[in-house]
């Protein structure tokens, strides 16, 4: 069936064989599943972030022949992922889409949003630019840096970590990685205690687990420096032992962070914890039985003596004892150091939110500049997902998960309906209770206005 530029049918509707009353109607310039993506380009208008990223890349174009504008093609580009879109080749499709096209705005709402060529384009030649893809690696932080100018934050904790992106091709950069078992893509990420990307970057899939950890961590460092954020009162960074680097120490104790980083046991370490390690005389009992300890122990890398945790956990049935040691400067007592540092899985699940619901481990470019385009282009589409999570939810959905924001929320369908000075977009109240969505847009509206550090006083 032949449709026009916006995807509206030029034929009429299909009958039903196994009952000649049932009609399917094509109106693909009228019918959306993804009615609640205007939500989150409520929350975008808000906090203004894809206008403010807007003024942060540099248009290569030259001429006036370019039919959208840079921030059409960022919007489509981050929306699409948002909605679970892994490629540009949807674009084509989603160039129709009535949603689509009016979070896009411009000439996309009457005109139809970009073709998947010129989304290529976008992608692979404009972003690719030394300036624009510095921009665009900066953006995630600028981004989280307009929400915290409205709810200044008191403690900062930030969680760092790798991941892996499994690839099934010959990509550039692509290896076979040990620990992961799989043959694959690199990324390094960092995350604050909200869930919010600060930093990510794309590395080759044969590099250590901490390769490039400076250039991720030094520019956020700086952005929550006293100078900066002097209402942040503490600063917290955690990580696991791939990560118990000595120069990373220096820097955290010169920057006046706290941590708590897992490190590999050794002989020295072992032999001050020997008293511990030993079981107790009689029947062992069916509950774990944990003991702690706190030494000062120097290695030969490191300029000062650090302060060690360590925990030794005997569980019923296994002959030898868990043993696990953690370096810090913090002063609290040994089990809420260890407290503190477990608290750190939760970065491993914002990875597995990022690869389920926004599927940012599929990176099928076989070049990896385009690949590391495409990772830092998911960073502020998953940081949108996210701020709404944190910043307005309502109590009837605040427990869901990203993936169950895209499946339930984003995934709604709508019917746009046209009048003479309005669109309206028509949605099944039976998916998606009004109630939900008057809260949540009631809790967008409180982010409106100046940050609150603009506010006199």
């Amino acid at each position: 069936m032949a449709a026009d530029a916006t995807g509206k049918a030029d034929a009429g509707p299909l009958r039903l064989e196994f009952d000649r009353s049932v009609k399917v109607e094509f109106c693909g310039s009228a019918i959306s599943s993804d009615g609640g993506l205007l939500l989150h380009r409520e929350l975008d208008d808000a906090l203004g972030l894809t206008d403010m990223a807007a003024l942060l890349f540099a248009d290569p174009r030259t001429g006036r022949n370019g039919r959208h504008r840079f921030i059409s093609f960022l919007r489509q580009s981050i929306f699409s992922q948002l909605a679970g879109y892994e490629d540009f080749n949807d674009a084509d499709r989603l160039s129709r889409d009535p949603v689509m096209r009016h979070i896009v705005g411009g000439r996309a709402v009457k005109y139809g949003a970009a073709s998947a060529s010129a989304m290529d384009r976008f992608e692979t030649e404009m972003l690719a630019q030394s300036n624009n893809l510095t921009a665009l690696i900066d953006l995630p932080g600028r981004w989280i840096d307009a929400v915290h100018d409205r709810r200044p934050p008191k403690v900062i904790t930030l969680d760092m970590d790798s991941s892996e992106s499994p690839v099934h091709g010959d990509q550039e950069g692509s290896a076979w990685n040990g620990h992961f078992q799989s043959k694959c893509l690199h990324p390094l990420f960092l995350f604050n205690q909200f869930g919010d990307l600060e930093r990510c970057s794309l590395r080759p899939g044969n590099v250590h687990s901490a390769d490039g950890w400076e250039d991720v961590l030094r520019p956020v460092l700086a952005r929550y420096a006293t100078e900066a954020r002097p209402l942040i009162k503490r600063r917290r960074f955690r990580a696991d032992a791939a990560f118990a680097i000595p120069a990373l120490f220096d820097l955290l104790e010169a920057a006046g962070w706290d941590y708590a980083i897992r490190i590999k046991g050794n002989r020295k370490l072992y032999e001050r914890i020997d008293f511990l390690t030993k079981r107790g005389p009689g029947r062992p009992p069916h509950h774990v039985v944990r003991h702690y300890a706190s030494f000062h122990y120097r290695a030969k890398s490191w300029s000062r003596p650090r302060r060690i945790v360590a925990k030794v956990e005997f569980h019923s049935g296994e002959l030898f004892p868990r043993v696990g040691f953690i370096v810090t400067n913090r002063s609290l007592p040994n089990e809420r150091v260890l407290a503190f540092y477990n608290g750190r899985g939760t970065a491993e699940q914002h990875i597995k939110e990022g690869k389920h619901a926004l599927k940012w481990t599929r990176l099928s470019c076989m070049k990896f500049a385009a690949n590391a385009v495409r990772l830092q282009l998911h960073a502020p589409a998953y940081n949108l997902a996210n701020f709404l999570q944190t910043l307005a939810t309502p109590k009837d959905i605040e427990t869901w998960s990203l993936t169950s924001l895209r499946v339930r929320l984003i995934k709604t369908g709508a019917r746009l309906v046209r009048h003479g000075r309005y669109a309206i977009f028509q949605m099944a109240e039976a998916a998606l209770p009004k109630g939900v969505v008057a809260g949540i847009l009631g809790l967008i509206n409180t982010l409106r206005g100046p940050p609150a550090a603009a506010v006199s006083v």
